[in-house]
């Protein structure tokens, strides 16, 4: 409604004052409880922000653009294993490492071993990776054919194994022809001990389905055969054929006549230099292991058999054949007469000598060089297999 002139001249009512505080309101205790809650808002705001980020930090990828790998000895605490992470620059926080795994309850389902730890990968990858135990896996491949000697160098050269090499050397032959697997920190005595256990099953296993009438007295001489079949051919299509000549011979009486066993008698565990041949002289020389004098098996193996060597001593072919040579392309030709051994014996020295003819003309040379002195050429050691009333086997001087 429109003012008058009166009413509009007359002062009007200002703001009016503000009422009062309440003493409750003036209270310390509220003051306090006030200031309280504020801090306790605060504090959970910046937990959780410190959550929330502390999280995506243990997910995301972490600072390693290579990895490694990483040991946990035994005994070891969360954070000892989070500030060794820290130092090799595998982590970022070693605290929020920490903090993560007590977090997700694996504090103490961390195990002991080496880790391959991939590029970039994050905590909780490698919190994961520490909680399955897949260590790192190393291996000893201890190859057939091998003599107790040099498959325990390949034990004592693994770096990855701790401890002392056994004080004596376990029997020839006693020593898997195997691949053993195994983490870092065992110790070599274990891989000696698993070798040994491991051959004896399969000896006595094989030997137990062994065929019957074998002339053979006992498993050792089992293992002892299987020896020189190992070393005679590596050919897995000749093992039983070969094995089969050297249990006639044994049946009829003859002498083994096997190069390998002269290698072994001449130089023992060690094996024979690569620059050494085999010599004609070297086969009158008296060792307990020369099968061209001694009749009947070596006193020891000559290296360790492989399965495959056991199985063909055990269950042989059924052959008459008593000699075999090599045929000039790693296999062997066999016989069951003297007068057919020497006949493959003459083509494979034919064979021979077209073949040192022909290495002769494309050096440039007109004549192949003579070979040295009683050098038998690692074949075999007689000139036409005879060596007396029973004739040579035939082995030609391999490894």
């Amino acid at each position: 409604m429109p003012k008058t002139a009166a009413e509009a001249l007359r002062p009007e009512a200002g703001t009016p004052p503000p009422s009062k505080r309440s003493r409750a309101s003036r209270s310390q205790l509220v003051v306090f409880l006030n200031f309280f809650l504020s801090v306790v808002i605060l504090v959970v705001l910046a937990s959780g922000a410190a959550l929330y980020f502390g999280m995506q930090a243990f997910v995301e990828a972490g600072p390693s653009a290579n990895g490694d790998t990483f040991m946990i000895k035994p005994n070891t605490g969360v954070q000892e294993i989070a500030d060794q992470l820290e130092r090799r620059n595998l982590i970022s926080d070693a605290r929020i490492f920490r903090l993560g795994v007590r977090a997700t309850g694996n504090e103490s389902a961390l195990k002991a071993g080496e880790y391959a730890i991939k590029p970039r990968a994050s905590m909780r990858d490698i919190m994961d990776l520490f909680k399955s135990g897949k260590s790192v896996m190393y291996s000893i491949t201890i190859p057939e054919g091998l003599t107790v000697e040099q498959a325990l160098q390949r034990v004592a050269d693994q770096e990855a194994l701790t401890g002392d090499m056994p004080p004596a050397l376990p029997p020839e032959g006693s020593i898997a022809t195997d691949t053993l697997r195994f983490t870092r920190g065992a110790t070599r005595q274990q891989m000696v001990d698993k070798l040994v256990a491991d051959q004896k099953k399969l000896v006595d296993d094989v030997w137990s389905h062994r065929a019957p009438d074998l002339p053979i007295a006992n498993i050792d001489d089992f293992v002892t055969l299987a020896s020189i079949v190992e070393k005679e051919t590596g050919r897995s299509d000749e093992r039983s054929r070969v094995a089969a000549v050297f249990l006639n011979r044994l049946a009829k009486g003859m002498r083994l006549q096997s190069d390998p066993t002269i290698i072994y008698g001449l130089f023992g565990g060690k094996g024979k230099p690569a620059d050494r041949p085999i010599y004609q002289s070297d086969l009158d020389k008296q060792t307990p292991y020369n099968t061209y004098l001694i009749k009947g098996l070596p006193p020891t193996p000559i290296a360790n058999p492989g399965r495959a060597a056991l199985e063909a001593v055990a269950n042989p072919s059924q052959t008459d054949d008593l000699y075999f040579v090599a045929d000039g392309n790693g296999g062997h030709v066999f016989a069951a007469t003297l007068e057919e051994h020497n006949q493959n014996v003459a083509r494979y020295r034919a064979l021979q000598k077209k073949q040192a003819d022909a290495a002769a003309k494309a050096s440039g040379q007109t004549t192949a060089p003579a070979a040295p002195d009683g050098n038998t050429g690692g074949n075999d050691a007689g000139d036409n297999g005879d060596s007396g009333e029973n004739g040579d086997a035939g082995g030609d001087a391999a490894q």
